[in-house]
């Protein structure tokens, strides 16, 4: 259960419901669920992250990543290796799971590396040109009239 109503927020903005939305997806979470598997989100530069997600026991063909409507998924689902096994302790766990990661807009998954348990996923944010600053010249009032009268 949540505590804020962000119905107000509906009301009086426009242009931003992903911002709405994203609050209320981070406020009706269930936060006990989302522990499994662990994971660690760095910066690596100025516009790039990467995200490793521990998957012990996990093999690349049971591994899937993939980009679809500004979020990441990460799954695996262990393929049934047909051996009966009797464990006397199981602290490795390989039951199947599913990790969303919400991306910002122009961030692209660069690679996805699996080794030694660990896929790490490359993340970098690439602004295009048109949405990046510019430098405007300024003219003075004589460099106008001088190209005026030259013309």
């Amino acid at each position: 259960m949540r505590n804020f109503d962000l119905s107000p927020l509906y009301r009086a903005t426009v242009g931003f419901d992903q911002l709405a939305e994203m609050m209320d997806r981070v406020f009706e979470k269930d936060v006990s669920r989302e522990t499994y598997p662990p994971y660690n989100i760095e910066k690596t530069g100025d516009d790039a992250w990467r995200i490793t997600v521990a998957v012990a026991g996990f093999t690349d063909e049971e591994l899937n990543v993939e980009v679809k409507e500004n979020a990441l998924l990460i799954t695996a689902r262990k393929a049934p290796d047909g051996k009966e096994r009797s464990y006397l302790h199981r602290g490795i766990a390989t039951r199947a799971f599913e990790r969303r990661f919400a991306l910002a807009e122009h961030v692209r998954v660069t690679g996805a590396v699996h080794e030694n348990g660990l896929l790490h996923i490359d993340l970098v944010r690439e602004v295009p040109e048109a949405l990046k600053p510019r430098r405007i010249e300024i003219a003075s009032a004589n460099d106008i009239e001088a190209k005026a009268i030259e013309a």
